[in-house]
């Protein structure tokens, strides 16, 4: 196989054990240089990319949620969404509140400040996604999105 650019990136001196390996250290680093842009925008404001799914998908959900409901909707694993919600709430985005139903449960609920917060980001974040993903035609975006769909798609049930 011709040497590609990853491996050129990399200075790897010999060619990639598969096509597999190289895809998929291809999905890394793109993932990693993408996410590079938002953390930065992020941290401007106070927030984790893990925060900033958290503060969205309340705000999307539109009503009180248990932690572990919040957890199986973030985009990327969160293996300590209690800290998580602990840090959002000492600063003021989110409030946490017991259960009537159930005591054991908490249930998270965003601020008017979370709301805010997310609302001043709105643009921002699209104006990021134009810039990062803007230079590929609207036919390769979604050729994008079905392959990246399918290749996680033996392993969306297994985790």
């Amino acid at each position: 196989m011709a040497e590609g650019k990853l491996q050129r990136e990399v200075k790897k001196k010999r060619p990639f054990d598969s096509a597999e390996q190289e895809a998929l250290l291809n999905v890394v680093r793109t993932g990693d240089r993408l996410q590079i842009h938002f953390t930065r925008l992020f941290r401007e404001h106070e927030l984790t990319p893990s925060q900033y799914n958290v503060l969205r998908i309340l705000r999307g959900e539109g009503r009180p949620m248990e932690c572990m409901e919040i957890a199986e909707r973030t985009v990327a694993v969160v293996p300590g969404i209690t800290g998580l919600i602990d840090r959002l709430e000492k600063a003021g985005l989110v409030t946490r509140q017991q259960s009537q139903e159930d005591r054991r449960v908490y249930l998270v609920t965003i601020t008017a400040c979370g709301l805010a917060l997310l609302a001043g980001l709105d643009e921002p974040v699209l104006a990021l996604h134009r810039k990062l993903l803007g230079h590929l035609t609207q036919s390769e975006l979604e050729q994008l999105i079905r392959l990246l769909e399918k290749a996680r798609s033996p392993w969306e049930d297994a985790d």
